[in-house]
């Protein structure tokens, strides 16, 4: 586009550009291409999403001193950098600067919108400074602000203080108060207020907020099952959980298999392992294909009933999954396996669990000592296993010294 000669870039693209630059490059040569743009209103257009990456990063210095260069740019006019720098603040759990961003909106005869209130409510909040009596302050002024419509955004983030302050009435009432606000069209809040019922322990608030969902134009989404079944397992109801996937199997179109592992979890932490394996299957039948986390789960559940050769065949599959994925299975599950191959004495396939498991860079001190252990045990020599703890870096410990030092004896 820019080597077009009759072709002019306008602000919008510049700010285009600097995205993929910082997605593709990064924000080092972000930061270049940032200063290289001479047009004051396409640096306008580019500063916010340079604002963003330092945001994503956590880089609080950068974004402070980046604030400073866009205010001697004169690009400070709108709430969109402030709110930025508020979210980091409070990503950093730094919120007594909350309040301070606030007050250099006011300085610079800045307005706040919608989300600058919610988000100086939400640091206020969490001070041990400011606590619920600076939150209803600032949602006061927040009504009488002529330029701001009152939603159901900021209803939940002043409900959202209520839970955390333990005020339950307090927040139910405002709740209340926030369904009347939803749109018609977007189901987006019904599932944000939903989830606060279910904090709540509201069932009754959270069935009539799905209900009512589902009357929105538009389908609802597997993330919006997944939100709901999330909210009926926290209840503890998981013969309503059961209806609504049933439900969303009727209808969906393409299997979700994040979706029924909400349901395959619960029955897992119930000890309902019948129940599982029996949804596990069903799942396979419908075409789900499992991830890490079915895997994970159903592992979990074999090795708390102590059905381990159940355990291994998902640990397997489990690790197989490994190459496509930044998922790591729990080392307590990891361990449990090799201590049911100790006690049984599978000496070969010990070997080869842990070969596996230690070329996946899971491998720690516990699992080599029962490996010493068993080759102890089985008189063989274990040179392989210090291989694998030297290119580890495992370090040993005296026990681990002891069982080498019998060994040696």
């Amino acid at each position: 586009m820019e080597n077009q000669k009759n072709f002019h870039l306008i602000p919008a693209d510049h700010a285009m550009k600097l995205e993929i630059i910082i997605k593709t490059y990064g924000l080092l040569e972000a930061e270049e291409y940032f200063m290289s743009i001479s047009d004051s209103a396409s640096k306008k257009a580019a500063c916010l999403p340079l604002l963003r990456g330092y945001v994503r990063d956590r880089d609080t210095s950068k974004a402070e001193t980046f604030m400073v260069k866009l205010y001697d740019l004169g690009l400070m006019v709108s709430p969109h950098p402030y709110n930025e720098m508020m979210k980091l603040y409070l990503a950093t759990c730094e919120y007594s600067k909350v309040p301070l961003v606030i007050q250099q909106m006011k300085r610079n005869r800045v307005p706040c919108n919608v989300l600058s209130y919610n988000l100086w409510m939400n640091a206020c909040g969490e001070g041990e400074r400011y606590g619920v009596a600076a939150v209803e302050r600032i949602f006061r002024v927040m009504q009488n602000d002529e330029n701001i419509e009152l939603g159901w955004s900021s209803l939940a983030t002043l409900a959202n203080v209520y839970i955390k302050a333990g005020q339950s009435d307090k927040a139910i009432q405002v709740l209340r108060y926030a369904e009347k606000k939803l749109s018609t069209c977007n189901p987006l809040g019904y599932f944000f207020l939903i989830t606060l019922y279910a904090s709540l322990k509201e069932k009754e608030g959270v069935l009539r907020l799905w209900e009512a969902s589902k009357a929105v134009g538009g389908k609802i989404s597997c993330a919006n099952y997944i939100s709901i079944l999330t909210c009926m397992v926290k209840l503890g109801d998981i013969v309503q959980a059961k209806r609504i996937f049933r439900e969303w199997e009727s209808n969906c179109q393409k299997y979700d298999i994040r979706v029924s592992n909400v349901l395959l979890g619960a029955y897992v932490r119930n000890g309902l392992i019948q129940e599982a394996e029996a949804l596990h299957v069903h799942t396979l039948e419908r075409g789900g294909c499992p991830n890490y986390k079915t895997w994970e789960i159903l592992i979990e559940g074999y090795v708390k009933n102590q059905k381990m050769d159940e355990a291994i065949i998902a640990m397997k599959r489990a690790l197989a999954l490994l190459k496509d994925c930044d998922w790591r299975p729990p080392q307590g599950l990891v361990l449990a396996i090799a201590e049911y191959l100790e006690k049984q004495g599978n000496f070969d396939y010990a070997n080869e669990y842990a070969t596996e498991v230690h070329n996946f860079g899971l491998a720690n001190l516990p699992l080599y000592k029962i490996l010493l252990r068993m080759h102890i045990s089985a008189n063989k020599p274990p040179f392989h296993i210090l291989k694998m703890m030297d290119k580890d870096k495992v370090e040993m410990d005296d026990e681990t010294l002891s069982i080498l030092n019998a060994f040696t004896g």
